[in-house]
């Protein structure tokens, strides 16, 4: 039997690791191609029913350019504005949408998507009595928005003090953005 050199055994595995990867990758790009079709069509649904949660009657996307790279996109209606922010986390971004009146007041806010943690951060997004009355507290509020604990009026949730800050911070930001919309 010949024995094979240590070059030739590290070119052999090598190319059979390349084509294993090569393998794997067209299969996942087949799966994305098969599947983003149906996940944008989700999320833009998602978006959707935030918007009609925090501004009845909807609303159309104007252009707005942000400073702060919290405000993602502004949907005008004829009650206010919804308003589209990703403020920074715990775990990440939370992406949620805040209704905002003409008179420049909160309508409310509706957590799209987030990572924050189980059981703690993420009650803020959570249709339970936590969540909800969580999220109840920003309902009329103008100015600027903080929790108690930095000296606002913002009850934080138990144990997610970054998060409940991660929240009034994009509120902050929906509601400055509409300030400068006049």
């Amino acid at each position: 039997m010949k024995k094979e050199s240590s070059a030739a055994y590290i070119a052999r595995l090598a190319i059979t690791l390349l084509l294993i990867t090569a393998v794997v990758a067209a299969g996942l790009a087949c799966v994305n191609a098969v599947t983003a079709p149906e996940i944008e069509a989700l999320n833009a649904q998602k978006t959707q029913t935030a918007i009609e949660a925090v501004l009845p009657g909807g609303g159309e996307e104007i252009d707005f350019t942000d400073d702060s790279g919290i405000v993602s996109t502004i949907y005008k209606g004829q009650s206010g504005y919804a308003v589209e922010v990703t403020p920074a986390g715990f775990n990440g971004t939370v992406t949620m949408m805040v209704g905002v009146d003409n008179a420049g007041k909160v309508l409310g806010i509706s957590v799209v998507n987030h990572t924050e943690t189980a059981g703690l951060g993420a009650e803020a997004a959570s249709q339970g009595a936590a969540g909800t009355a969580f999220r109840s507290q920003f309902t009329g509020m103008s100015g600027s928005v903080s929790v108690t604990k930095d000296g606002g009026q913002v009850d934080a949730l138990t144990g997610a003090t970054i998060t409940s800050r991660a929240v009034c911070t994009g509120v902050n930001a929906a509601l400055n953005a509409v300030a400068k919309l006049g």
